[in-house]
């Protein structure tokens, strides 16, 4: 019933979308900006013909797919007020991007990793609601857009492929224990600074997996010379587009809001003494020079959340019988809901009939719970439930829910959420050091031939 932790948060972050358009839009937007410089595109056939940009093992990248992608990034940026960098660099770091993404979906692919239609439709039906616009209205506002409704969930099935191939190469490798969590809670709170926010830019001068004494010099030597210009004045959202090989280089560097625990471990000693706006670098790791700047900076609070006190009756469908086995335990969940609604006991009957045997020894109770905790089709239902109500059925991944709110409270759980938070911000910090050396592994045993 309650999902597993930690995990990487699938809620996009908000990355420069004017505010005078509408919250949904602005999201929708937000998610085809995020996609649509990084995935390929599948060439039609009249472009068989066109000239090849790029070799990647045994597939290429042609110019007309390139060029449809830099506009496509060119709008973004522009949407973002960003101050562009030559189109001819802006054009090289795209076409870095879709080689490393074309590589990932070979990867993918030869691991047997796919997406089921009912997956690919459920996803995109829950980022629907989640903007609270239904199928058919997403669908208009794609059009409306000018985006093509079955690129738009081929490119969402390429993300799905791309997501749980890092999740099986990276993310399900890395382990945080107890004592690390200590450690770091200790460490924090020495400094005083635990619950302080970071937003910090970066650039990346790359090395290659094996470099020579002449290419770390060389990058050194470049990495010097960027910070020089950035002193000088030189635009950093600007630079960071034209030179940087970090993940976020088409995003300006903009690492985002993160806690001194979620900045790789390299930058979280030097952030913590930087002033806004200053520079810091070059700073060596196995994967390069690093520049980064403090953009902005700010203190947190106490967390205090709604909890609620809630329970339920789970009917888990028979999967082996298909829809029927789905139509049945709809049935039998509301003729539950009729017996509740007519008097009877709500705990005995979880008792007896709850397929959630954790929670069914004690009458169906989840105890206090907080938001985040539980699947997001049971917190919408339960949100809107009044304390002693019962609900319709409601669907998640587990079968058919009714639920029934006992109370709700304010509560401080500063304590709890400080530990959660460390343990994801340590989690996040050894996940993004992890897939960088992954992705250049990746890079380094990939066949690439440039013909731009």
């Amino acid at each position: 019933m309650q999902q597993s932790s930690p995990s990487p948060s699938s809620r996009l972050p908000a990355r420069g979308i004017p505010n005078w358009i509408p919250r949904w839009r602005r999201a929708v937007l937000l998610l085809l900006c995020a996609s649509l410089p990084l995935l390929p595109q599948t060439a039609p056939a009249a472009q068989l013909l066109d000239r090849i940009v790029a070799v990647v093992d045994d597939d290429v990248i042609t110019a007309t797919e390139l060029e449809q992608r830099l506009r496509l990034l060119e709008q973004q940026l522009l949407r973002q007020r960003a101050v562009l960098p030559p189109r001819e660099i802006l054009r090289k770091q795209l076409l870095d991007r879709l080689i490393l993404t074309r590589i990932q979906l070979h990867r993918a692919e030869a691991m047997g990793i796919r997406v089921d239609e009912e997956t690919l439709n459920r996803t995109i039906a829950n980022l629907a609601a989640q903007n609270d616009l239904t199928l058919e209205q997403f669908r208009r506002v794609l059009q409306e857009d000018g985006y093509d409704f079955a690129r738009f969930r081929e490119e969402m099935r390429q993300e799905i492929m791309l997501r749980r191939l890092r999740q099986r190469q990276v993310d399900s490798r890395i382990t945080v224990t107890q004592q690390e969590v200590d450690n770091f809670l200790i460490n924090l709170q020495a400094q005083g600074k635990a619950s302080d926010e970071y937003r910090l830019g970066h650039i990346l001068i790359a090395l290659p997996e094996a470099a020579s004494p002449a290419d770390i010099r060389r990058a050194q030597q470049r990495a010097q010379e960027v910070l020089e210009a950035l002193r000088a004045g030189e635009d950093f959202a600007t630079t960071a587009m034209a030179v940087s090989d970090g993940q976020q280089a088409l995003n300006g560097g903009d690492l985002g809001w993160r806690k001194a625990g979620e900045l790789p471990t390299l930058f979280a000693d030097r952030v913590q003494d930087m002033a806004v706006g200053e520079l810091a670098g070059p700073i060596r790791s196995p994967s390069g020079f690093h520049l980064i700047k403090l953009l902005d900076k700010r203190s947190g609070t106490r967390h205090v959340v709604t909890q609620t006190r809630v329970r339920h009756i789970l009917v888990r469908p028979d999967t082996a019988l298909g829809k029927e086995g789905e139509a049945q335990a709809l049935a039998e969940a509301r003729a539950l809901r009729q017996r509740l609604l007519a008097g009877e006991d709500f705990a005995a009957l979880a008792r007896e009939f709850s397929d959630d045997q954790a929670s069914a020894v004690d009458g169906g109770n989840l105890g206090w719970v907080s938001p985040g905790e539980l699947v997001p089709e049971f917190e919408r239902a339960m949100a809107e439930l009044e304390p002693g109500a019962i609900s319709e059925p409601v669907k998640s991944g587990f079968g058919w829910h009714l639920i029934q709110v006992l109370e709700r409270r304010r509560h401080d759980d500063t304590e709890a959420y400080t530990r959660r938070q460390a343990r994801n911000q340590i989690f996040q910090r050894k996940v993004e050091e992890a897939e960088t050396e992954w992705l250049r592994r990746l890079r380094d045993e990939a066949y690439v031939e440039y013909r731009l």
